[in-house]
């Protein structure tokens, strides 16, 4: 005995192909994505990674490069950033 008023025919097929596919497009979507965002380098918004200086001595570096402060300053406070690492 077969049940016609039931059967979605080709436009059920086709409906639940096209779920099917959008389903796994975004499962792998959100796997390469948690990928990307676990193995990249962190930053924070106020320091980006790879835009400015990240480490104090370069800090310290650049400004006495600009002339903001003279090698006497500039080997003090380097010595102090060393001893206190």
């Amino acid at each position: 005995m077969m049940w016609y008023d039931t059967d979605w025919g080709w436009g059920g097929w086709a409906l639940m192909t096209v779920g099917m596919v959008l389903f796994w497009v975004v499962v792998i979507t959100a796997v390469v994505l948690a990928v990307r965002y676990l193995a990249s380098p962190r930053g924070t918004a106020a320091n980006p990674p790879g835009y400015g200086p990240t480490r104090a001595e370069d800090v310290l570096a650049e400004r006495f490069a600009r002339g903001e402060i003279d090698e006497d300053q500039y080997r003090r406070h380097l010595a102090l950033i060393r001893e206190n690492r």
